[in-house]
């Protein structure tokens, strides 16, 4: 076997293994110059006890990281219950019109204006922490950046199980 097949063969092999780290499935919105944002993450996961704490890995490119770079940044996390997969496809690409995302959905605010999406199984409401790892690309290879945001609000609404998420392939969404 050559070099290059077995860097394939591992790259695969690498692939299944991360695939299989279950996560979840979350929606997170913010508001931006008064209007409504969205992203579907998957890459999310506590980061601290005392106070509270998430982080969340990125995409570089992304719009939440210019909101998040813009300074004193706030957002919702919300928790999708099993029963809402079909909100996936919804929020898993730019809303179908443009600045619209709840169109259609009965939402609530958050303190910070952010959309809490009906019928989840909770939310968090979560401040960026001023520094986090960095989508500048001088100092970081990756292809996604890490936010670390406190969680100063929140409420659960059902005991429903929460969406969990496993991958055929750990290299590419």
């Amino acid at each position: 076997m050559s070099g290059d097949n077995s860097l394939k063969d591992s790259n695969e092999e690498i692939g299944s293994i991360l695939g299989r780290i279950p996560g979840g499935l979350f929606i997170v919105t913010w508001r931006e110059n008064g209007v409504d944002k969205t992203m579907l993450t998957s890459w999310l996961m506590q980061a601290g006890f005392n106070p509270p704490a998430i982080s969340i890995a990125v995409g570089n490119g992304r719009q939440f990281l210019s909101a998040v770079a813009s300074g004193n940044f706030q957002f919702v996390v919300n928790v999708l219950s099993e029963n809402q997969r079909r909100l996936l496809g919804r929020f898993g690409k730019p809303p179908v019109v443009e600045d619209e995302p709840f169109a259609g959905l009965d939402i609530k605010r958050a303190s910070c204006g952010a959309g809490v999406l009906p019928g989840v199984v909770g939310w968090m409401e979560c401040k960026a922490r001023p520094v986090f790892l960095s989508f500048d690309t001088e100092r970081c290879r990756g292809d996604h950046s890490i936010v670390v945001a406190d969680i100063f609000s929140g409420e659960m609404n059902s005991a429903e199980a929460p969406v969990v998420h496993l991958r055929k392939s750990g290299l590419h969404y």
